[in-house]
């Protein structure tokens, strides 16, 4: 995560590179380091330096790096003339290099080639069966084929090696997610969860699983992620808080004809009551035009 002092300086610098003032390298440098892409700028100073020899020379060993940034940075803008001058220059100086090959399958996929590209990474994986990039590239062809069962295939093979790669379990929840297959989503957010308790976006996104799934033992349970949502962000989370009256009012539904005790033990009125409160107040604060709306909507859940 870049934080504001980060940001701070690559911005000073990125002005300062635009009005002339030198600092090309350390703007690239930096812009490398942050792993942004920025690759309109990447490619335009990046592509300055190499095109000037006198430059070019003073880099030593950063060239080959640079020749990598602006050879990612020209695909990323569809310049692929460019990318392809970048990728021989490399090929040359390193022939055979794993690191090459993997700038040559992302060259073919920017042509559109996605046969040529799923060969060549096919490829490089059977020399190096952990290049979790490698792995990654496969997925994202996958899913630009249109093919999420595919996808979902091979995220679940990188996992089985990777388990510890959280992006990785929530590309495979969305995934799922688009497929409506909401049990499997809901097994990818738990595995996050296990793993990293404290981050409010898994409570969340698993909440409005559960909620989709609905029962009123998965609406109990997420409720109680929505609360722990709340409980994590200090109370400033207005899905979380929507999310339990929309549980309170489904849970009031399913409960009709239940006896009294159950019905107390799920219904949990000073919660449902505490969340509306806060949804109100939130609306009062940044959206005072919407706050008749929200009252009646929630008037309409009876909680």
């Amino acid at each position: 995560m870049v934080t504001k002092t980060e940001e701070t300086q690559l911005n000073q610098l990125e002005i300062q590179v635009e009005n002339g003032g030198g600092g090309a390298w350390e703007y690239l440098s930096l812009v490398r380091k942050l792993k942004l892409r920025r690759s309109e700028n990447v490619l335009k100073h990046g592509s300055s330096i190499l095109n000037d020899p006198r430059k070019r020379s003073a880099l030593g060993p950063d060239e080959w790096t640079l020749y990598e940034q602006v050879a990612i940075a020209a695909m990323d803008c569809q310049c692929v003339d460019v990318a392809q001058k970048c990728i021989k220059v490399l090929q040359k100086n390193f022939p055979g290099s794993k690191r090459v090959g993997r700038l040559e399958g992302l060259l073919l996929e920017s042509k559109g080639l996605w046969g040529e590209a799923e060969e060549a990474y096919s490829s490089l994986l059977e020399d190096n069966p952990l290049d979790q990039a490698i792995h990654k590239r496969r997925v994202a062809i996958s899913k630009a084929l249109g093919k999420p069962s595919v996808a979902i295939e091979l995220l679940n093979k990188y996992l089985e090696l990777f388990m510890a790669d959280h992006d990785a379990w929530r590309e495979l929840a969305e995934l799922y997610l688009s497929l409506q297959m909401y049990k499997q989503a809901a097994f990818c957010y738990e595995e996050l969860i296990l793993s990293q308790p404290i981050v409010p976006l898994y409570h969340l996104a698993y909440a409005d699983v559960l909620y989709t799934i609905g029962g009123i033992e998965n609406l109990i349970s997420a409720r109680k992620y929505y609360a722990a949502t709340i409980d994590l962000t200090g109370g400033k989370n207005t899905r979380a808080l929507l999310g339990i009256c929309l549980c309170a009012s489904a849970i009031a539904q399913l409960s009709k004809g239940r006896n009294k005790e159950d019905k107390d033990a799920t219904a949990a009125p000073e919660l449902n009551f505490l969340a509306a409160a806060a949804v109100e107040k939130e609306y009062r604060q940044k959206a005072p035009a919407k706050v008749q709306l929200i009252s009646s909507v929630l008037r309409s859940l009876k909680i």
